[in-house]
């Protein structure tokens, strides 16, 4: 397995580069998150077209051209110390055979989003860089814990997280080590198949999701299983559930870790002996706490479980 590099810590008064890859966005939405980047020390630095509409049966930050001029611009500008999305949606696919790391690999920066930012982080990893699984800077229709945000920051400045969860009853025993991959479901599902699609031998692979159907949950498991993934991976990981099924109304990260969805994954995963730990407290739920995909991590499932990066 080749050496993934995390890129370097933080240094208070560097630039943050905002861009919109996926989904538009507005001013006043991301106000409270710019607000905590300069509390934090750092200064945002706005993408030309963070802002911009474009309308295509999506209502997209702008289009395909602007989007990829915007993140190619934070890559590889050497003034840009990190880059954070402004939030998900759908649009990073677009993107993916544009993206562009010549200057990015000499100094390599870490990439925050998640989401849709999943494709994008199956790309960094695929050119050996880890990004970070976590909140983008506007904050979702239930909000975000402060501790979301500060533990994005921790990373930022250099501390790994390390978390310590109670126990679910979907769990599965044991403990494994090994690099962390994944991110949102539909877009891991998407992947399959294409040169972008993570790797998954000998993985610990983590999952949320959010508005789906419960059929559509199990064709999803179904591909992966289908094409090997469950017999390649030696653990999972599950994260929020949300807004699953028939349940619209969701406002607490506690219901967000829906029951039924997790019953569905438990009967597709019955014949497989990985580690498996349910509701980690990672998706599209106000407890929304980072992961660093690419990252080698420690996980622990007994009566107590621990994710040790």
């Amino acid at each position: 397995m080749k050496e993934i590099l995390l890129p370097k810590s933080l240094k208070k008064g560097e630039q943050i580069a905002i861009v919109s890859p996926a989904g538009s966005v507005e001013e006043k939405q991301l106000e409270k998150g710019l607000e905590m980047i300069r509390q934090n020390g750092f200064e945002p630095v706005l993408g030309k077209h963070l802002y911009a509409k474009f309308s295509n049966g999506y209502n997209y930050a702008g289009t395909e051209k602007e989007r990829i001029s915007d993140l190619n611009w934070a890559f590889n500008n050497e003034d840009i110390s990190a880059i954070w999305a402004s939030r998900g949606g759908y649009g990073c696919q677009h993107l993916l055979r544009h993206l562009q790391l010549s200057k990015f690999k000499k100094n390599p920066k870490w990439y925050i989003g998640y989401s849709d930012n999943t494709a994008i982080q199956s790309y960094l990893l695929k050119n050996n860089f880890a990004s970070i699984h976590g909140q983008t800077i506007k904050t979702s229709s239930f909000g975000v814990t402060d501790e979301s945000y500060d533990l994005i920051f921790d990373i930022l400045k250099g501390k790994k997280p390390n978390y310590i969860l109670e126990s679910n009853p979907f769990n599965k025993k044991g403990t494994v080590e090994g690099q962390l991959i994944g991110g949102n479901l539909a877009l891991i599902y998407a992947l399959l198949g294409t040169p972008y699609s993570f790797d998954f031998k000998d993985k610990i692979l983590f999952i949320e999701d959010i508005g789906e159907n419960y059929y559509a949950l199990d064709r999803m498991l179904m591909s992966l299983d289908l094409a090997g993934v469950f017999r390649k991976i030696k653990g999972l990981v599950i994260g929020g559930m949300t807004n699953m099924g028939d349940e619209k109304d969701n406002k607490n990260y506690e219901e967000s870790f829906d029951e039924f969805a997790y019953q569905l994954i438990s009967q597709r995963l019955e014949k497989c002996n990985f580690p498996t730990l349910f509701g980690f407290p990672n998706g599209h739920i106000f407890d929304n706490r980072p992961l660093i995909i690419g990252a080698k991590i420690k996980m622990e499932v007994e009566n107590k479980v621990s994710v040790i990066f």
